[in-house]
């Protein structure tokens, strides 16, 4: 018998099914991950997270250390994502937990480019809070990307209901709309349109946002995931939505924001990228809990026909 062992790991409630993949074929793994994040019939998660090989450095780059791992994310309807803030924290649970990152950093490379995180390693080496380096904020069109020409101030009406708001990019599409209240938004019924927005050709990521009453820099934040449907919290919208509203002056560099599964913690700094590159950027830094939830052990002969 050969088994297939899935850690399930939440963080601030984006919960993930994580896999070693470096010994498996990973398209065995992705072409049952919608299969494994349903939450009927199946595990229930936002998304699949596969542990691979760090990637090679051709040519080597300067000042650039070798990863520990590459994480590759599929969302929970089987496509492919670019990037998750909570996604690759949740990782960092799992690789310190095979011995990866033991010393409190941890590099990872994903198809949006290096991620380094710190790593708050409690006295039974169990991983309870992780902060990564998301990198820069684009607020370009091209980077993000939108066919808009200005990505500020976009606006849609659906059902009478209007929304205005921000594109931004962390490395994946995202939409940052301001409204009065979160928790009364139409998150559900109007998230579907607005992530198919033709003006964004990859489809979007779609954050209702506020700033919250009685605090200062902090926001409310819910959110539309790509690819996932509303999630109770999102680490690259977190950051997104931070950086949009510290953009707008309604925040300062360091942000809370809440969501529905918790707090995340946002710090915006000015700066270059892991590469020396974006000199001036808006950089960003993204922390806040883990945990883990449940082991699922498969048999991969089964893999298919025990869901």
């Amino acid at each position: 018998m050969s088994l297939i062992t899935l850690q399930k790991i939440e963080a601030t409630g984006n919960d993930f099914l994580v896999v070693d993949a470096r010994h498996w074929d990973p398209e065995v793994l992705v072409a049952q991950a919608s299969a494994l994040c349903d939450r009927n019939k199946g595990f229930g998660a936002d998304g699949l997270l596969l542990l691979g090989l760090a990637y090679e450095l051709a040519g080597g780059v300067d000042g650039l250390e070798q990863a520990h791992c590459s994480m590759r994310l599929i969302n929970a309807d089987g496509s492919d994502a670019e990037m998750s803030g909570n996604g690759v924290r949740a990782l960092g649970l799992f690789a310190v937990s095979i011995g990866l990152g033991t010393d409190g950093v941890l590099r990872v490379d994903t198809a949006a480019g290096r991620r380094v995180l710190d790593l708050e390693i409690d006295s039974e080496g169990v991983l309870v809070y992780a902060t990564v380096d998301m990198g820069a904020v684009a607020f370009d069109s091209e980077s993000i990307p939108t066919t808009a020409q200005d990505p500020r101030g976009l606006s849609a009406v659906i059902d009478g209901v209007s929304y205005s708001g921000d594109a931004a990019g962390m490395g994946n599409p995202h939409w940052v709309l301001l409204v009065d209240d979160p928790a009364e938004a139409r998150v559900v019924e109007h998230g579907p349109i607005l992530e198919i927005d033709t003006r964004f050709p990859n489809r979007t990521n779609v954050e209702f946002i506020s700033v919250t009453p009685g605090e200062s820099n902090a926001i409310t934040m819910r959110v539309w995931e790509r690819g996932v449907g509303e999630t109770l919290s999102c680490g690259t919208g977190a950051s997104a939505a931070a950086a949009v509203a510290n953009r707008m002056g309604l925040v300062g560099d360091l942000v809370t924001v809440h969501v529905p599964g918790g707090d995340l913690l946002v710090e915006i700094r000015d700066g270059a990228d892991a590469q020396g590159r974006q000199d001036g950027a808006k950089l960003i830094r993204l922390g806040g809990p883990v945990a883990h939830v449940a082991e699922i052990t498969l048999d991969s002969k089964d893999f298919a026909s025990s869901l």
